[in-house]
C-alpha cells in the first residue's frame, strides 16, 4: 500500500482544505492574504519541526483507555532536532492518552499526545510533536518525506481514512499530537506495530536532562 490509498489534507494559512497526495503549502500570493491564520503558523514554524518516524510499541483502544493513560512510541531512525540535540534509532517516545481540544463529532475519538523523548541511556527531552500521518506496520516504506520539505505556512493535516473508517486530525499548534476520530464505527483503535509519521521539535528552551526512571 502507498500513500494514493490515503486522502490526506493539509490546512493552509488560509483556512482553505486541499486534497493532495502530500502535505499543502502556501505561496506568498496565500500569505499576503491570510491575517490570524499566518501568526499562529509563525509559532509553529518557530519551532523548526523536522521530519521522523516511529512505531507504536502499544495497542490503544478508545474504549479502554481513559485520558492520562501513557503510552511508547520507537524512533526508526536516527533525528537531528533544531536544537542540536540528537535522537538515536531507539529513542523511545512517551506520550499519553488526551482529550480532544479540537471538538470534533465522531461516535468515537482517540487523543494522543507525545511530551518526551527517552534515550539510550536514561536521559530524556521535552518534545512537541504533530502526528502527520499513520500507516500499518506493512506500510513502513510509505515514510511521509513531505515533510522534509516543511513549510511554517502548514497548520496541519488531515489524513482521512488513515486507518479503515477513522480518519487522523492534527494541528501544529494544537495541544495534542493528534486526534483519530470515526463517524463510521464505534471504536477507535490503533494497533502494536503501526508506524506514526511525526513533525517533530524540541519545546522551546528544552534541554537533555537526567532521569532515573527506565525504559
Amino acid at each position: 500500500m502507498n500513500l494514493a490509498h490515503h486522502r490526506i489534507l493539509a490546512i493552509a494559512a488560509t483556512c482553505t482544505l486541499l486534497s493532495l497526495p502530500v502535505l499543502a503549502q502556501t505561496s506568498p500570493s496565500d500569505q499576503s492574504q491570510a491575517s490570524a491564520g499566518v501568526a499562529s503558523s509563525e509559532s509553529a514554524g518557530a519551532l523548526h519541526l523536522v521530519p521522523a518516524s516511529a512505531l507504536l510499541l502499544d495497542s490503544l483502544d478508545a474504549k479502554k483507555v481513559e485520558p492520562g493513560a501513557s503510552f511508547t512510541a520507537r524512533l526508526n531512525t536516527k533525528v537531528h532536532l533544531a536544537n542540536g540535540t540528537e535522537l538515536p534509532a531507539g529513542t523511545l517516545l512517551k506520550g499519553a492518552v488526551t482529550s480532544d481540544d479540537m471538538n470534533l463529532q465522531g461516535t468515537s475519538k482517540l487523543a494522543l499526545q507525545f511530551t518526551t523523548a527517552q534515550l539510550k541511556d536514561g536521559q530524556s527531552v521535552p518534545i512537541k510533536a504533530a502526528i502527520v500521518g499513520v500507516y500499518s506496520n506493512d506500510d513502513s516504506e510509505d515514510a511521509y518525506n513531505g515533510w522534509a520539505d516543511w513549510n511554517k505556512q502548514t497548520e496541519g493535516v488531515e489524513q482521512l481514512d488513515a486507518i479503515s473508517g477513522v480518519d487522523l486530525h492534527s494541528k501544529i499548534d494544537g495541544q495534542n499530537s493528534g486526534v483519530f476520530v470515526t463517524t463510521r464505527k464505534d471504536d477507535v483503535k490503533l494497533k502494536e506495530g503501526s508506524n506514526f509519521s511525526l513533525a517533530i521539535a524540541a519545546e522551546p528552551g528544552a534541554q537533555t536532562n537526567s532521569t532515573t526512571s527506565g525504559n
